[in-house]
Parts: C-alpha cells; structure tokens; sequence
C-alpha cells in the first residue's frame, strides 16, 4: 500500500530521499555493480515478485523539495567539495535498519549539505560515478596524471614508455619490502564474489570491523579491470569507503597499507578525498613505522600519483636521526622517494652523498643510475669526488648499462660540471649506435649534457641530427630547444644540417601556441638558430612583440637578457628585418645590469686584472685601453684600444692622461743596469722591488703538463736572452709626451684609417672541452665584432694562462706581439 513520507525542515540542512524498491535475483543474469534504476532487469523483476513497497514523497502546502542532480550517479561531474557530501550527510545506516536481509539488493542514493570534520570526517567523493570513472580512466594509462590537491599541483613527472623508472627494484629481493610491486596482482574474484561482499556490507556495515574492512577493499581489488568503473560508481563501494575513512584510525599498520594497495589496484584518483583522511593518518604514524615501512608507504603514495609534502618531511626527518642504519636498498630506495618529491634538506643529502662513496663497489649499473637521477631531481649535485668513482664504475662497464641509467649518470655529469675524460671517451663509442633506439627524451637528455659539458663528440651529434628528422613531429617544444641549443651552443652543423634546421623549425611554428606557457623555449630556439647565423624573421618578429614581452612579465632578468641579445643580434646582423624591435627603456635596464656582472671580470679574474695592467704600461697609460662592453648585448666585457694608421695609440679621454702625465718624469733614463735587463731579460744586480713583483703576480689554476706541452704555441715568442730593443720601445722610453699629445677625443671618422681593436682575455668555458673550437655565444661575439669594423685579439688561454707564471718582460712582448702584429 502507499506510504507517506513526512519531510521536515531543519536548520542548516536540506534533504532528499530517493525512492529504493526491492527486487529478486533473476538467475542466469549477471551481476552488475551499476546503477538498479538503469538495469532493464529491474522492472521486471518487479512486476513478477510480491507487490513492493512504494515509497512517495509527500508534499504539505507550502513546502518544497529541491532537486539536486548530484545525488544521482551518472549526474554531470560536480566538483570535489560537493561530491564528498554524498557520504557526509547522516548516517546512511539508518536507512537500512528496518531493511531484512531479502532486501540488500536495494539502492540507495543520500545527499546533505553538512559538513563535517578534515581527517576523521573526510568521507569519500564516490557518489559522482560519473565523476569517478572519468578520473578512474586516467589513471588506467600507466602513467601517473598530475593530481592537485589543496591548490598544488603533484609533481610527477611523466617518464618515457619505453623506460621503467623503477627497474632498479628488480636487482634485489629486499626491494619487496620496500616498494610497491605493481605486477603482484591481488587474488582474482569473480563478479558474483564481489557482489556478496558488497551485500555484507550494506547488511553488516554498522558492525564490521577494520580488519574485515581492509579484506574486503583489497579482495574487491582482485575484481576484472573492466569492472572497476561499476564498482567505484556502486553505492555499497561508497558506503566501504565511508567506513574504511572512519575507521582509519583503528587500522593496525599493516591493514592501514593493504587499504593503500587495495586503492592503486582500483585506480583511485590522486586527489580523491578518501585518500586525504589517509595521508593524514600516514603523518600521524610516521616516526613508529620503521625505515622498511616509511619507505614502503611513501611509495605507495607515489603509485597512487598523490603528492604528499608533509608525509615526506616527516619521514626524511625520522630519516636525518637515522641515516647510519640505513642498507644498500633502504639508501637506494630513499633516494628514488627523494627525487621523486623533488627536494630534500641539505645536511641529509651530504650524508647520503657519504652513504652512496661507501656503497658505491656494491651498487650495480642500475642502482648507480637510481642515485644519479634522485639526486638530479632534488637539485642536489654529487660531490665532485663521487662523481670521479662513479666515472670510473660506468666508464669501465658502459655498454652493459641499461639506455635509461646511463642517461641518468648523464643528467648528474651535467648538473655538477664534473668532467671525466674516459667516461666521455666510452659515451663517444657506446652511445651513437644506441641513439635510433632511444626515446626522443631520452636522446634530447643525451646532446644537452653534451652541450652543458662542451663535449663536442662529432659521432654522438652526427647520429642525433640524423635521428631528429625523423622523430621531430614527436618533439615537445622543449625538446625542440634543447635539440637547437645543443648544437648551437657547441657550434656544431652537422651533415645534414639544411634538413635538421629545417624540420626543427617547422615544429616552432607548429608550436606556438605552446610558447603562451613556456616562452623560455622559443628565445632558447632563437638564440641558438643565431649562433648557426640562422634568421627566421617570422618568429623572431613573434619574439620581439609586445605580445610576448608580456608573457614574459617584468621580473624574468634571464629572459630578458635573451631578449637583448636577440635583438641585438638583429640589429647587426639583419640589416632587412623590419619587424618589432626592443623599447630603448629595455635595453638600458640589461645593459646596465649585464655591466654590473662584467665589471667583476676585472677584479675576480687575474687573467683579466694582468692583460689590462700590462697593456696600459705597454701603451703609455690607461687612457690608451677601454675596458667595457663594445656589444652589450653579448654579454661580456673587452679591452678596446685604437691605433692611428701609423699603428700608434690613440687616447679615449684626457683626464686619465692628465693623472698619469702628472705622475711621470720627461722621460727614462736607460741607465746600464736597464739596458742589460731589457737585452738580457734579467738585472745584473736584482732589486729588492724585483722580488716584490714577482710576488704579487697572480696566482693563476695550474695547466696540466700535457696540456703545456701540446698548446705551447707562444714558445716562439719568448725571448731567453731578452727583449729586443726595437725603435717603438725605445720612443716609449725616452719620450712620454709623444703618444699623449694625440687629441683626447677623436672625430667619429677620424681613426677610420687606423683601427680599432678588441681584445679578447678567453678562458676554457669558452671553448669546447679539449679543443680550440669556440662555443657558439662566443663566435658570435667575434663575428659581429668584425662585422661593425673591430679587429678581434684573441688572448687564447692555452698561450695567455702559462705566460702569467713568465717574467714581466717575456708577457709584455707577447702583447706588444699580439697587439701591433694584428694590423699590419
């Protein structure tokens, strides 16, 4: 017969019931964890049973009951906060107390608008099946999505397919103790199996217990995968959960990690508020749970793709106390968790860095690649000496590592700086055969660190120009800029260089939209497109417009220095473009902060400090040398001098003369003991003020032997038994008004004639690694230094570094040498 519902109003509550109706099991059907309403066997079987209670919402005057969509499943996706009150609202056992048990088969759908406590309280979104199952499918891929939870977004980086991060934990057995084993799959249950348990809960759920709990969310986890959409869309699944939530706290340790398991089994979303009240209950057991199981519940958390900052500065904080007893696998295991949260206390990681020089003859290829890529991604660099050893452990069994662990040792290599001669001989012969089979990440890792260790291996950038075309449609627009930069900054073309360039730029321009958030990537290609004296005048236009500068925002001084040096280099070298341009507000801004920097040159670099000493006493006086920046936008600083056509210097200012004529006699006497210095190139009789100077010269990093011996291309201009007296000397000697009486400020065109140097104090950063070939910043310099009318003077380090360690006389014939020589 009918039934009435009275429905009341209370305060600060709004309820609505949904109708349930009983109904038989029709045999030979199969179970399903679905919706009752949308099961066509529903009706059915309610027109051949006994007449069902019908239950009718009664509605006195004046009152209305509002309709939520939301309290459906299958309902539009409704958002986090509003579908965790599906199971917040009451206590859903009530409904159920005068059910028997011929009637579990009945659904139910409840929804409140209380809210109620964060941990205890924080009750699983389930109720939005629809919501769940997108999300359920996202997490299906094997990849683990970005969650965000709280407003920050989970930082897990989604690695190539074709590699395993956690290959590492294949090598041992007690990793199975440590980390979660994806392929250990829980007992499979059939479809009938789940539907029973599902029954036990709705009829027992007021009395079961945590144990009983845990069995039955890890059993229904053994499920078929197809299934696990339905089941997360159940409503007798989401009153599980609401039980499992309330109980977290009952649950001993070892039931509290089943539930975990249980949950990455069933793909539960990252951000799901279930597992919020879980993370909680983890931070609240942290210091009792041991090293094994810290560990092993931090990478459970990272299965289930969940961000957890606070679990895993607790842990590291029980770890800090207790890093001397941690094992081989417990280190390694500790170090794949770090990287994987990405930052970790300082004082830990130098203890680490111990721990892994202790193990390191213990640890295999893989292992080796684990810590390299932990301490990569937490920004923690290796000590140089580790390094070394691990240069030595790879380089003697490279070609047994595994694609993805020796591009990890590679990330590490490029994060310190470290160079190791032999590894990067085996990376010339190991890698180049390997490049077609390697992801295309993996190969972009691969040419940045040879670009960030200036090893230019022709094999290595051969094989990977020849692989990029072909892979270029799969490039992200970082990988695009990487791939540029590399061979741009190592100033490489490769054999195919007009296909490489091209298809690389193709993918700019198909790219662009994808700049709007990264465009660090588009300067990066830029630049490096300049060093190859390549102009796409179309993106470079994109560069410099308004549009993109605010992308860029005000505070990024890197990118704008980007900026500056692509416009600059515009302007030199594209005397057609006629697209957008820098705002000279702009360019003063970098241009004085670039200077800032270059000035510390001069009194942090004694190779520099020494070349302009002896310059201004070889010339007659600092206003004969400049030292500043002739291309700002280059970013490096020069020692300018201007000769007449008569190869005699020319002053920049008077006032500088001025203090040094002020300071000087008419001339130098050339007593005996000098003329014997000069021919002889030492005094007969040594002065107290000789030993002083060869005291305060500057101490400069040793060259090695070899080295010395293989670059000692300034041997023919030292001169044992002295300097020779030339007619230019002796002028500069005897008449020191000669060279002063030259006007101070000279006409624009005035010392066309002549020319105009730029002297160049170059250092091995400059250079690729064990050569002579410039990187490609510095080559631009020099070409458009010869481009605007500059001789350029190189000072090349090989020859320039020993010389400081030489007398006075022997350095300053080597730059009268360099300097005069330079334009005849």
């Amino acid at each position: 017969m009918p039934t009435r519902i009275i429905c009341r109003r209370l305060a600060g509550r709004s309820c609505s019931v949904a109708a349930f109706c009983t109904r038989t099991k029709v045999p030979g059907k199969r179970v399903s964890f679905g919706k009752a309403e949308e099961d066509p066997s529903f009706r059915k079987a309610e027109k051949s049973s006994k007449p069902a209670a019908t239950l009718r919402l009664w509605k006195p005057p004046g009152y209305s009951v509002s309709f939520r969509p939301s309290a459906y499943t299958g309902a539009k996706r409704v958002p986090d906060e509003d579908a965790s009150r599906g199971l917040d609202g009451g206590s859903p056992e009530s409904d159920y107390t005068r059910i028997g048990a011929g009637q579990v088969q009945n659904t139910y759908s409840i929804t409140c608008s209380r809210r109620l406590s964060s941990t205890k309280n924080a009750l699983p979104d389930l109720e939005s099946g629809k919501f769940l199952s997108v999300q359920a499918d996202s997490t299906q891929t094997g990849k683990l999505d970005l969650a965000e939870d709280n407003g920050e977004a989970a930082d897990v980086e989604a690695h190539d397919p074709k590699e395993d991060p956690r290959a590492f934990q294949k090598q041992r057995p007690e990793y199975e103790e440590l980390s979660y084993n994806r392929y250990k799959l829980p007992p499979p249950l059939s479809v009938e199996e789940g539907s029973r348990i599902l029954q036990d809960v709705a009829v027992f759920k007021s009395s079961l217990k945590p144990h009983t709990i845990a069995g039955h969310l890890f059993r229904l986890s053994g499920l078929p995968v197809e299934e696990h959409e339905s089941l997360k869309s159940n409503a007798r699944f989401a009153m599980l959960c609401h039980c499992a939530v309330e109980s977290v706290q009952l649950f001993d340790l070892p039931e509290l990690i089943t539930v975990l398991k249980a949950f990455i089994h069933l793909a539960i979303p990252p951000n799901h508020s279930v597992l919020k009240a879980y993370e909680s209950e983890c931070c609240r057991r942290a210091w009792d749970m041991g090293l094994d199981r810290l560990l092993l519940v931090a990478d459970l958390w990272r299965c289930l793709g969940r961000s957890v900052p606070r679990y895993l500065e607790i842990a590291l904080s029980y770890v800090n106390l207790h890093w001397q007893e941690l094992s081989l696998p417990q280190l390694v295991q500790l170090i794949y968790i770090i990287g994987e949260g990405r930052k970790a206390p300082e004082d830990l990681m130098k203890k680490l860095d111990a721990l892994v020089l202790k193990h390191l003859n213990a640890l295999n290829l893989e292992e080796v690649g684990t810590v390299c890529l932990g301490f990569f991604k937490s920004s923690h660099g290796l000590s140089e000496h580790t390094m070394r050893k691990i240069g030595d452990k790879v380089s003697a069994r490279m070609a047994e590592m595994s694609d993805y662990a020796l591009v990890n040792v590679l990330k590490m290599y490029r994060y310190t700086h470290v160079d190791h001669l032999e590894f990067l001989k085996q990376l010339g012969t190991v890698v180049p055969p390997r490049i077609p089979a390697i992801g295309t990440q993996g190969v972009m890792h691969i040419t940045l660190a040879c670009s960030a260790l200036h090893y230019r291996n022709e094999r290595i950038l051969d094989a990977v120009a020849s692989s990029v075309p072909s892979r270029a449609a799969y490039c992200r627009s970082k990988d695009v800029a990487k791939f540029l930069w590399s061979f741009g900054c190592l100033n490489y073309e490769p054999p195919n260089a007009e296909e490489f360039y091209a298809c690389l730029e193709r993918q700019l321009r198909t790219k662009l939209h994808e700049f709007q958030r990264f465009p660090e990537h588009l300067l990066t290609s830029l630049l490096a497109l300049a060093f190859a004296e390549r102009f796409p005048e179309d993106l470079i236009g994109c560069a410099l417009s308004p549009k993109f500068l605010k992308l860029i925002g005000g505070g990024k001084l890197d990118l704008k220095k980007d900026l500056f040096t692509l416009d600059g280099t515009v302007e030199i070298e594209c005397p057609g473009y006629t697209g957008h341009r820098l705002a000279l507000e702009l360019k003063q801004e970098v241009t004085e902060a670039l200077w800032n920097s270059a000035q510390k040159d001069i009194f942090t670099k004694p190779e520099v400090k020494e070349a302009l000493s002896l310059l201004e006493d070889m010339l007659g006086g600092p206003q004969y040398v400049k030292h500043h920046m002739v291309l700002p936008h280059t970013r490096s600083a020069d020692l300018e001098i201007r000769l007449d056509p008569g190869r005699k210097p020319l002053p920049f200012h008077s006032e500088a003369a001025a203090v040094k004529l002020e300071s000087k006699e008419d001339g130098v006497s050339l007593t005996e003991d000098l003329m014997h210095q000069l021919l002889k190139g030492r005094s007969r009789n040594p002065s107290p003020a000789d030993n002083v100077e060869s005291k305060d010269e500057p101490c400069i990093q040793k060259t090695s032997l070899q080295e010395e011996r293989s670059l000692s291309t300034w041997d023919h201009l030292v001169f044992s038994d002295g300097v020779p007296l030339t007619g230019a000397i002796l002028d500069a000697l005897t008449k020191s008004e000669t060279s002063c009486d030259v006007p101070d400020s000279q006409p624009k065109g005035q010392h066309l004639g002549g020319a105009r140097l730029a002297v160049q104090v170059s250092n091995r950063n400059q250079y690729s690694y064990h050569s002579k070939h410039l990187l490609g910043l510095h080559q631009l310099k020099r070409r458009q230094l010869r481009q605007i009318g500059y001789t350029v003077v190189e000072l090349p380090f090989w020859e320039w570094f020993p010389l400081l360690r030489r007398s006075r006389s022997e350095k300053l014939s080597y730059l009268h040498h360099k300097i005069f020589d330079s334009v005849l």
